[in-house]
């Protein structure tokens, strides 16, 4: 009997160990541009997906902070993520037709 319950409670935790054992997560910092609250949250609602663990953008110093399993997700298909909501960053520039439409607030470049 103890076999049994062993091998009931073993199996499934080794499955669940396997199953995440390729998923490193990886911490990086870069620029993304924006001005205020709305870009904030625009911009960490835009990583609000499985593959990214952590997004912290601070509005002061322009670095987002992120966290991700880099065998699903790389650094430079976040920062396009990024861009194609709004947000420049130091690798991607957002289109202008979507820069455009922000609110008058979170528009950040020089004319």
């Amino acid at each position: 009997m103890k076999t049994k319950n062993f091998t009931f409670t073993i199996i499934p935790l080794l499955l669940f160990t396997f199953a995440f054992a390729g998923d490193t997560i990886t911490e990086e910092k870069f620029k993304v541009f924006g001005n205020c609250g709305m870009c904030k949250s625009r911009i960490e609602k835009t990583l609000k997906i499985n593959e990214v663990t952590k997004a912290t953008w601070d509005k002061k110093t322009k670095m987002l902070t992120v966290a991700f399993k880099s065998g699903a997700i790389t650094a430079d298909s976040i920062q396009q993520l990024v861009a194609s909501v709004g947000h420049d960053t130091e690798k991607f520039k957002a289109p202008d037709s979507v820069y455009n439409e922000l609110p008058g607030c979170c528009l950040y470049r020089e004319e």
